[in-house]
């Protein structure tokens, strides 16, 4: 650590140093202030209605295939990795290998967190967890970091703002530390935890690269782990990316100043609106899914079943392979049931390369879109 430097605060903190004395979370009285708590209860009761509304698409991969993919692109785009939601829907179930580079980008943060899923699924979160996350990410090898040389600079201006601790040995320490606080056993609110971890690992910042998105993957896998979310659809990085400024201030004011109370109110609101609007968003969506069933049975009734609406609304981008795979007719059949569909104006029908390929486009500008409304059926 750099002593007597012009640029050390009375914190001890040094933007070009090494911040390897940044210290352990704090306790329960610093964290749960009064305005905190309040915040924390309408946080919580969104969060709750959140959980609820998922179980109103009775095929979970609806949500799993849809809602991840908005936030792989907010994420990304918070570290200005930059793709269309189009062209991420599109490729996420169409030759992934033939898309841009940042939409590879986007797909893997998706894989990430569906990778993390199964992980909390199995085992509490931990280390191992934010290692498998960032390898998915970043599509390498990775580990917890040994060179020096990391350091975060304001943008545009380049001026080095924080440095983070250095040493493998000290930085597996501090995940040791930040681990025992996200399971320690005591009253503080979940989502307190959440936000207070997530400083807590940016902070640390263990890895080469990737740590913004690998800890905003923790955030929803954290809420999962503790059966606050069934599924990973918590979309926060809508909200992170819409007030980017702000979250990087109150991140490292927290490190200048112990600003805890202001990044706390930050992230709990984070989660409330999230919350709310991915509700509406979901709910959106059923309705959606409850119109198309019913003016398919209507206008084809030969052609109807709930399953075909299901495959339709597993992905935005239909193939006649997904309804095939689906054990829903042979191929010439379920070319027959798609074209029938786009005739109906329910589908468009699309070349791409040597394949047709169909697109639910109510589903695809509700998914895409941050209207909560489709276009009704006539």
């Amino acid at each position: 650590m750099v002593k007597n430097s012009k640029n050390l605060n009375t914190s001890g903190f040094a933007p070009t140093a090494p911040y390897n004395a940044l210290p352990a979370l704090p306790g329960r009285q610093a964290l749960e202030t009064v305005p905190v708590l309040r915040k924390c209860v309408t946080a919580s009761r969104a969060l709750a209605g959140l959980k609820e509304a998922a179980h109103l698409i009775p095929n979970q991969d609806v949500l799993i295939n849809s809602i991840p993919l908005r936030e792989a692109r907010d994420s990304s785009a918070i570290e200005n990795i930059v793709t269309t939601n189009d062209t991420l829907f599109k490729y996420a179930n169409i030759d992934p290998e033939k898309a841009d580079d940042a939409t590879k980008e986007a797909l893997r943060y998706r894989t990430a967190l569906m990778q993390g899923f199964k992980d909390v699924q199995q085992r509490p979160l931990s280390t191992s967890t934010a290692v498998l996350v960032c390898r998915a990410i970043k599509n390498v090898e990775l580990d917890v970091r040994q060179v020096p040389g990391t350091a975060l600079a304001h943008q545009p201006s380049g001026k080095v703002i924080y440095t983070p601790p250095e040493g493998q040995a000290l930085l597996r320490e501090k995940l040791t530390d930040w681990e025992r606080f996200l399971h320690t056993e005591d009253d503080l609110d979940p989502i307190i935890r959440m936000a207070a971890a997530h400083y807590q690992f940016e902070a640390i910042h263990p890895f080469t690269d990737g740590n913004g998105r690998t800890g905003r993957v923790l955030n929803t896998l954290y809420l999962i782990d503790k059966k606050l979310l069934d599924l990973p659809i918590l979309y926060l990085s809508r909200y992170i990316n819409e007030h980017r400024s702000e979250y990087y201030d109150r991140l490292l004011a927290v490190t200048t100043s112990g600003a805890w109370e202001s990044w706390l109110l930050y992230m709990l609101t984070a989660v409330e609106e999230t919350s709310l609007w991915t509700t509406a968003k979901i709910r959106a969506v059923r309705d959606l899914m409850d119109g198309t069933v019913a003016y398919v049975s209507a206008a084809s009734p030969k052609v109807y079943s709930r399953e075909l609406v299901e495959v339709i609304f597993t992905q935005p981008y239909s193939r006649i392979a997904d309804v095939v795979d689906a054990g829903i007719a042979n191929r010439a059949t379920a070319s027959k049931y798609l074209k029938e569909l786009a005739a109906k104006g329910l589908l468009e029908e699309r070349k791409e390369g040597r394949e047709n390929i169909y697109v639910n486009v109510r589903f695809l500008d509700l998914l895409t879109s941050d209207r909560n409304s489709f276009k009704k059926f006539s």
